[in-house]
């Protein structure tokens, strides 16, 4: 009869312990040197993101510090804190540099801009995403292409295109021209995120008898938030802080928007010294775009990251 011998035991002197099974299992020998490894990338990758926090942040805090100082404070101490909040700075900034008017313009533009962007680039993406039609990828490569033309070749026709139109020095003919400068992008992006998207729900829509404009108006277009938020956020900061066309197409000093002014401002230091109400109009330009991100932070993630984890 075959029997099994029990397993030697192991001497007490050893210093490992005893279990009913016999001696325990050593984990692998590269186990702490892989966490080890993991644990320095780790101090690595949040020192780098450390160092370039603070390089980003340094230049908004003092920018913000220095539009309560006088122009004496902003010379004799650039790094110290203000001695006295100096609100007359932002108050003659918004009326005597008339950054209220051009805070206005750029509101007007920016926001006519974006909402026909954002409308006529979610219908061009809806299409070119779910409906398969003789030319599709031609259109689509289009758009592509329009992403790598340099908006600078395009200045001297689009110029005569736009003035041939009656549209120059127009805060509407600024508005479409921002429309087609954001359209590329805004349809490339769209198309990715609508691919994304379950069909059957469009296909439920045709069952009950939806036309085609209300399946995507009321279905399709709710489902792609995210993603309209997120290229929405894209197209804002670019169209806010756009100067080129503004600077070709909109030369009438009542129409111009805050890129404008602040330039115009800029130069003017060389003759009145304000510094402190220049740096005022700086910080009034840059709240609206912090804000813009502040709010909608977790729904841009969400817009960029929504594609990859569907």
């Amino acid at each position: 009869m075959k029997t099994t011998e029990p397993p030697a035991p192991v001497p007490a002197e050893s210093g490992v312990p005893l279990t009913k099974d016999g001696p325990p299992s050593r984990a692998p020998a590269g186990e702490p040197r892989t966490k080890r490894e993991g644990g320095v990338l780790n101090v690595f990758s949040h020192g780098i993101l450390a160092i370039w926090a603070v390089m980003v942040a340094l230049p908004l805090v003092w920018a913000v510090m220095t539009s309560f100082k006088d122009d004496a404070s902003i010379f004799g101490s650039p790094w110290s804190l203000p001695d006295e909040l100096h609100f007359e700075n932002w108050s003659r900034a918004w009326t005597q540099a008339h950054m209220g008017d051009y805070f206005l313009n750029t509101v007007l533009v920016v926001g006519g801009s974006l909402v026909g962007t954002l409308v006529l680039g979610s219908m061009a993406a809806y299409v070119l995403a779910r409906f398969e039609f003789p030319g599709n990828r031609f259109i689509y490569y289009l758009f592509i292409g329009g992403m790598s033309f340099p908006i600078m070749l395009a200045l001297v026709p689009l110029f005569y295109v736009v003035n041939n139109m009656g549209l120059l020095n127009t805060i509407h003919g600024l508005i479409l021209v921002y429309i087609a400068y954001s359209l590329p992008f805004t349809v490339f992006f769209l198309t990715a995120f609508f691919r994304t998207l379950p069909g059957s729900v469009a296909e439920a829509a045709f069952v009950d008898g939806a036309s085609h404009s209300r399946t995507f108006f009321q279905i399709m277009l709710p489902m792609a938030r995210p993603g309209l938020i997120s290229v929405g956020i894209f197209n804002f900061l670019g169209q806010w802080n756009q100067y080129m066309l503004p600077t070709v197409l909109n030369t009438d000093e009542d129409k111009h928007v805050l890129t404008q002014g602040l330039v115009q401002l800029a130069v003017s230091q060389g003759y009145k010294g304000d510094w402190s109400g220049l740096f005022a109009g700086l910080v009034m330009a840059m709240l609206p775009v912090l804000a813009a991100y502040v709010v909608f932070q977790r729904q841009v993630v969400q817009g960029l990251t929504a594609g990859a984890l569907k």
